[in-house]
């Protein structure tokens, strides 16, 4: 498995869990919330601070999933 796939497994979807939503390693920390601190320019370090338990691979995988979830063909007539 490549390294970008592992990154992948970090991210979980636990029914019942966040209401399903993709969360990191089973956490209770939602790749969305992840994903609107970096677009609210909270840094890394910040995130990293904040939740002692997130490790700088679980950021890069919100980060990956976000890129695959919009990497589709769009057809056009």
């Amino acid at each position: 498995m490549n390294s970008m796939n592992q990154l992948l497994t970090r991210i979980t979807q636990i029914p019942g869990q966040c209401g399903g939503r993709p969360c990191i390693r089973g956490m209770r920390i939602r790749v969305s919330d992840i994903l609107e601190m970096l677009a609210e320019n909270v840094t890394v370090s910040e995130i990293l601070e904040d939740f002692p338990d997130l490790e700088l691979e679980d950021i890069q995988a919100c980060l990956l999933f976000a890129a695959r979830r919009t990497d589709f063909v769009r057809l056009t007539a």
